[in-house]
């Protein structure tokens, strides 16, 4: 049940920021930083930023900052955490589920006096979201980066996952009744363990991913195929040993799976699962090939699109890999989870990038979604000294979604302190800011935008969580 081999997540507070590892020079080490994207051009009704693309300030937390983006509704203050769905059942009602931070079974957000969980909230009016349940099985309570929603079945999954990795419990809850109480099918360890976790387009296998060795050294994750065509009585169709898969997506036959590879050697890794797919007894994955690109950190997720009949990925990466000053190459060590970079002007932020996968044998990057303050002469001066820039998480990427899989227009993106960004991608090779959100706060309490956006298209909404903010409903202008 291995993996035929054709070519060649978070961990405790406590180590974030010392740890050290020493692993190959990605492809392409020492090339130029990308030129961040051209900046939004703001409209009536907006509060720009005042300084560069992207910087929140302390000053900018009086008021918030907004660019063609104009509240709806909210949902807090509260915990908000990694993902954002959204979803309509068979009688019309609107709903919204997110998970809340920290994802760790016994780590309750005791500061805010909340627990950990799922949230359900009642969508009928966005103006007034109403919260109508909170979903604490093992893995609703702590789904880590892995609650993910298959809206062509009514089907809520997510795996037991933490920072680093977690029994692999997978729960599945059922929406088609009435979305503002979902209904548990089943909640078994069928997930070996768990950190990241998606639905296959037809909604017939739950992939469930451990990956770590972004932080061994070695290819020690795993990567589960879970049936749930009966999600009463879910199975395991096959385990891949030794793929350091973070998050994940396939196309959309089914037949390919790319997956943020958080290995000894980041990048992007596309499989052949067809046989898995076909649901072939003992099927074999063929890897098909593993890419990556001269600013890599810590992939995140890669998310396909299809753009004027030409298939691509938005890949995320997460955090910054910093490399020595003295360095110039950064051919050797890589100081992982560095945090908005400090002192050290060659911490790399991974951002986000756009990758040709017309030929999957050799996918290509054709831009870079980035911002003027992830530039190295930024990150080495005033900005350092920002609200929530000295954290782990600083000004990084995290999630990107889209509103819809072929020609969506736009992709929404949560870029941690810089809050949510919205970028034009109808030109996969020249994409630009179009919109951006903050709301008000306190510098206190930096702004955490980890997760994934929902959409309802219809109403040019965008739904997203900030991790001190709660959730947020949002129309684009």
């Amino acid at each position: 049940m291995g993996v035929k081999r054709q070519a060649a997540g978070l961990l405790p507070a406590a180590v974030l920021t010392v740890l050290t590892l020493t692993f190959p020079q990605p492809a392409g080490a020492g090339g130029a930083i990308p030129a961040p994207v051209p900046r939004a051009v703001c409209g009536p009704g907006s509060i720009p930023e005042q300084g560069m693309q992207g910087r929140m300030t302390a000053a900018d937390y009086r008021l918030g900052v907004r660019c063609n983006l104009e509240l709806v509704g909210q949902s807090g203050p509260g915990v908000g955490g990694f993902r954002t769905h959204r979803y309509v059942d068979r009688h019309g009602r609107e709903c919204a589920y997110y998970d809340r931070f920290p994802g760790a079974p016994s780590d309750p957000a005791v500061a805010l006096g909340e627990r950990s969980g799922t949230y359900v909230v009642d969508m009928s009016d966005p103006a007034r979201p109403v919260v109508t349940g909170r979903l604490d099985t093992p893995a609703t309570r702590s789904p880590h980066e892995s609650l993910s929603l298959h809206p062509g079945r009514g089907l809520l999954a997510a795996v037991m996952g933490t920072f680093t990795t977690a029994p692999g419990i997978v729960d599945l809850y059922d929406l088609t009744q009435d979305c503002r109480h979902p209904v548990l099918l089943s909640s078994l360890p069928v997930g070996i363990a768990g950190h990241e976790g998606s639905f296959s387009p037809d909604g017939m296998t739950y992939w469930a991913t451990a990956g770590s060795g972004f932080y061994t050294g070695q290819p020690t994750g795993t990567i589960v195929a879970v049936d749930v065509a009966d999600p009463r009585r879910p199975d395991v169709v096959h385990l891949a040993k030794g793929e350091d898969a973070h998050g994940l997506n396939l196309s959309a036959d089914g037949n390919t799976l790319y997956y943020a590879d958080a290995g000894p050697t980041p990048g992007l890794t596309i499989l052949d699962v067809s046989e898995v797919q076909r649901r072939v007894p003992n099927p074999e994955v063929r890897r098909i090939s593993h890419f990556s690109w001269d600013t890599v950190s810590i992939p995140q997720t890669a998310l396909p699109v299809t753009i004027g009949g030409r298939p691509y990925l938005v890949e995320v990466d997460e955090f910054a890999a910093g490399y020595p000053v003295k360095n110039p190459t950064r051919n050797a060590v890589w100081h992982f989870f560095t945090s908005n970079g400090g002192s050290d002007p060659t911490a790399l932020v991974g951002a986000a990038r756009i990758i040709d996968i017309a030929d999957p044998a050799a996918p290509k990057v054709v831009s870079d979604i980035r911002l003027e303050v992830h530039s190295p002469e930024a990150r080495a001066g005033e900005a350092s000294k920002d609200p929530g820039a000295e954290h782990v998480f600083g000004y990084t990427a995290h999630y990107c979604a889209a509103p819809k899989p072929v020609d969506p227009g736009i992709v929404a993106c949560s870029f941690i302190a810089s809050g949510l960004r919205v970028f034009d991608i109808r030109d996969p090779r020249h994409p630009r800011e179009i919109a951006y959100f903050n709301p008000p706060g306190i510098p206190a309490a930096p702004y955490r935008a980890l997760s994934s956006p929902a959409f309802a298209p219809e109403r040019n909404e965008i739904w997203y969580t900030d991790g001190n903010y709660g959730f947020f409903a949002l129309r684009l202008r």
